[in-house]
């Protein structure tokens, strides 16, 4: 089996997995389980690690130049390695952006398009979870619910930072930076889109202006070759009327 067919078959199982691990944590943290709620919530997503740690393995071995992939696919190695810290899970739903990549289309601009819309909604909400999930024990917390930690993340990932409400924790201030790294990533991504939609629409508004005028001067040079055709009749008939005319009084 190649690399390529194994990550077409991985496709829709590991979408599932991310879905499902988002739901188990989103739950957990949420609803702030306790007992034997929690500990189910827990043997879930550790299945869906369970997926990709599978994913990433089969992924190195069937790799036909193994230290190359491995130095490109650090982001997913820390994906499977670091499920001991609780707000760092979240990376695994990488995985389902770069499925969702990957099924957004053939088109540049729509693929793009829909990565960066999707991206966006699923970092604030992840975002949200993660820094509640930091925070909420935290003491002198301005980050105790889900809408706290909503508007934090909106408000971090769109760069306009009010300040209003911050992290007070070490790792709550990774995480935050994390969000603010991606917000402006994203923030770029949605400008050269907007941009090539742009000139796209330029271009093409150009591609019509010159459509029509190609097509005047057909006709105006169709209308020229007509009236020379014409001129020259006219110009035939009048030298044969001329002709006539002298030779009768000849005659």
């Amino acid at each position: 089996m190649t690399q390529r067919r194994w990550q077409q078959i991985m496709d829709i199982p590991l979408t599932i997995a991310a879905a499902v691990f988002l739901i188990a944590y989103a739950w957990e943290v949420i609803a702030n389980l306790g007992g034997s709620a929690m500990l189910f919530a827990e043997v879930v997503i550790a299945v869906t690690w369970v997926v990709f740690v599978v994913d990433y393995v089969v992924n190195l071995a069937l790799a036909k130049h193994r230290w190359h992939w491995f130095t490109r696919h650090l982001f997913d190695l820390l994906v499977v390695v670091l499920p001991m810290l609780r707000p760092l899970r979240l990376l695994r739903l990488v995985t389902l952006l770069n499925v969702l990549q990957r099924r957004a289309g053939t088109a540049v601009r729509g693929s793009v398009l829909t990565y960066a819309v999707g991206s966006s909604v699923l970092l604030v909400f992840v975002a949200g979870l993660a820094i509640l999930d930091t925070e909420r024990t935290a003491a002198n917390t301005q980050i105790s619910n889900l809408g706290d930690g909503i508007w934090w993340a909106f408000v971090t990932i769109t760069t306009v930072g009010y300040g209003d409400i911050y992290p007070t924790t070490q790792l709550g201030r990774v995480i935050a930076a994390g969000v603010m790294v991606a917000g402006i990533a994203l923030l770029g991504v949605v400008t050269a889109t907007l941009a090539s939609w742009i000139v796209e629409r330029v271009a093409t508004q150009d591609e019509l202006s010159h459509v029509a005028t190609r097509r005047e001067v057909t006709e105006l040079t169709e209308q020229v070759t007509e009236l020379k055709q014409v001129l020259v009749a006219h110009a035939a008939e009048m030298a044969e009327v001329s002709g006539n005319s002298r030779k009768g009084p000849e005659a």
